[in-house]
């Protein structure tokens, strides 16, 4: 294509709790440019940024599409439009829109794009920062769109995965969606591990599904392109689908929890990580959720492991001195309930001895002495033999020094799943061979 220009497209916040879905849009987009025969230079991304940020609807997920075009004008005034007619403003969307024109992607870009990963940024920010780079945007209502959109464009890949997204007719949107679950499990058993989180054994239910009025009927996500696309073959819908389209994705990645936080300056909604020394024992507290505190840098920092995660059991063990690292969002503290790590992942270092003192036992009658009080050393209440002091013994502990993962039902859109701890996509060469995207 020549004499052609490279168009960094991000948008993000079309949706609300009420529908629509900003990937649904991006199909949308991607088939009016199909049909124009725009050239794509990459797959569409979908990036997950911080899950904590209040006001996300479901998971603070954005768009970026990279392609190149003879026509920049036309492209950008219909996509425009699009964001423009589809957006869920009525129900509370702030949808943002950003242009970029160039190959390169410039390291103001990325340098946003790994701060919105894990804090809060304002939308004056992302104002300011079109206006200083000159960069062609397009908001509706407070404009809050701009910061997922820029990050969009912004994002470098350290890993990624894949989502194949399938999208329902206008006519079933906020219908009750019905799956066969034994087609999900079957997915699941012939395509693992390169697809991943699709069916929890272990509660019997398939998780492929969301449960809002968005377009989407399910998300299928894996290692790459082709293990996506298999996969839906094996997915038995009970409707006709309109379509579906694959997105590099950095779900899976745990990227949000890669930052070390700041012990001195925990700022609500922040994510990331601590490392510290267990300091004040667990506690259940109503609801069967599982508190306790860790020291770092002389700093105590209050946790929260809460039951849906089904880790509280082993939060529950954790005992004074276990050195702890501990992933998750800052909760902002409130009038009944001071500032907290909400625990997204918890990964056992170093374990302490559980030493524990305990009366003597007879040698004669091998039963447990009584104390004769303080200070006056211990009796055997059958014999009459004495001893000054109790014994000390080693407990044995019932958690071991590794990564503590909530269970796949409990996993947020980023959390990266045993599967892969290990395993990292650097680079994918776009495939065009790979049906990426399907209009039924």
């Amino acid at each position: 294509m020549k004499n052609s220009t490279v168009i960094h497209i991000g948008i993000d916040d079309t949706d609300s709790p009420k529908g629509m879905c900003t990937t649904f849009l991006a199909y949308k987009i991607v088939k009016f440019l199909e049909k124009n025969k725009v050239q794509f230079v990459d797959y569409p991304s979908l990036i997950r940024f911080n899950p904590n940020i209040p006001w996300k609807t479901r998971g603070n997920g954005a768009v970026r599409l990279s392609i190149k075009t003879n026509n920049p004008k036309k492209i950008k005034n219909k996509i425009t439009k699009f964001v423009d007619d589809y957006s869920e403003t009525k129900n509370g969307a702030n949808p943002g829109l950003v242009f970029y024109e160039n190959e390169i992607v410039t390291h103001s870009f990325h340098k946003f794009s790994e701060l919105a990963l894990w804090k809060l940024i304002s939308r004056e920010k992302a104002k300011q920062f079109i206006l200083e780079n000159k960069i062609d945007s397009f908001y509706l209502g407070n404009g809050q769109g701009l910061v997922g959109a820029i990050g969009a464009i912004g994002y470098k890949f350290s890993d990624h995965t894949f989502e194949l997204l399938s999208y329902r007719k206008k006519s079933q949107f906020g219908k009750k969606r019905i799956i066969a679950k034994d087609s999900v499990k079957n997915m699941q058993s012939i395509t693992f591990p390169e697809t991943f989180n699709s069916y929890d054994i272990e509660s019997d239910r398939a998780l492929i599904t969301p449960h809002g009025p968005d377009p989407v009927f399910y998300g299928i996500r894996g290692e790459n392109a082709e293990s996506v696309v298999t996969a839906s073959k094996i997915v038995k819908a009970n409707e006709k689908l309109d379509g579906y389209m694959v997105f590099k994705s950095n779900q899976g990645t745990s990227d949000h929890l890669k930052n070390e936080l700041d012990v001195n300056d925990l700022r609500p909604y922040t994510s990331g990580f601590l490392a510290g020394q267990v300091c004040s024992s667990p506690i259940m507290a109503q609801g069967g959720h599982v508190f306790f505190s860790i020291r770092v840098k002389d700093k105590k920092i209050k946790c929260g492991i809460y039951k849906p995660t089904k880790i509280t059991t082993i939060a529950q063990n954790l005992i004074l001195n276990d050195k702890i690292r501990i992933g998750g969002g800052i909760r902002k503290a409130s009038k009944n309930h001071e500032r907290i790590v909400n625990v997204e992942f918890l990964d056992v270092m170093e374990l302490a001895k559980d030493i524990r003192a305990s009366n003597p036992s007879c040698k004669k009658c091998s039963k447990k002495m009584k104390s004769k009080g303080s200070k006056q050393g211990f009796e055997c209440t059958k014999c009459g033999s004495k001893s000054s002091s109790k014994i000390t013994s080693e407990i044995p502990r019932k958690i071991q020094c590794q990564l503590y993962l909530p269970v796949m039902s409990a996993h947020r859109h980023l959390t990266r799943p045993y599967q892969r701890l290990k395993k990292r996509n650097k680079q994918t060469r776009f495939d065009t061979s790979t049906p990426w995207f399907c209009v039924y």
